[in-house]
């Protein structure tokens, strides 16, 4: 019962850490104004930030737990930690449509439009893919594809991270 106890307080806070870190990076390139230009900032600093605090959580609870871990046990941690962040990763992302800036997402469409005009794209293609696009842009959708991609992500990350660090009582023998 102390391990679980203690998976759920690493899982909290390092989830806790990453919705925070992912956040900041966010309104960091907002402030800046380079948002829609350097949304591939966005995207490594939060794989980074995603892998770093994995490997962190899943240490700290292989340490806590006499140097052993189970890969089941390091896929729940990472995980946890995932599922956390992209709870933080949704709220925030819908504070930052509705309040922040609601325009946004009109910017980042036109700055796409352009995109798509200089890459030889006709006005009836633009227009269709326009419309195919305003359909990813609710927020259902969106907070449905900001979980989905956290938790393939965090799997895939996480079951990698575990792997390599799973180490159970038999091995020790």
């Amino acid at each position: 019962m102390e391990n679980q106890a203690s998976s759920k307080s690493i899982i909290l806070n390092y989830g806790l850490y990453l919705g925070v870190i992912s956040t900041i990076i966010h309104l960091v390139l907002f402030a800046s104004g380079s948002l829609i230009e350097l949304q591939w900032v966005q995207s490594l600093g939060g794989f980074i930030a995603m892998t770093a605090l994995i490997i962190l959580g899943i240490k700290k609870y292989k340490e806590g737990n006499g140097g052993f871990i189970s890969w089941g046990q390091g896929v729940k941690i990472g995980m946890g930690i995932t599922m956390i962040s992209a709870i933080i990763a949704i709220v925030y992302t819908l504070i930052f449509m509705n309040f922040i800036d609601p325009t946004f997402q009109q910017q980042a469409m036109e700055v796409q439009q352009q995109a798509w005009l200089d890459a030889g794209m006709s006005e009836e293609q633009i227009e269709g893919a326009t419309e195919m696009a305003a359909k990813f842009q609710s927020p259902g959708i969106l907070s449905a594809m900001i979980l989905a991609m956290s938790a393939f992500l965090g799997f895939v990350i996480s079951a990698i991270v575990a792997a390599i660090m799973k180490k159970s009582e038999e091995e020790q023998y």
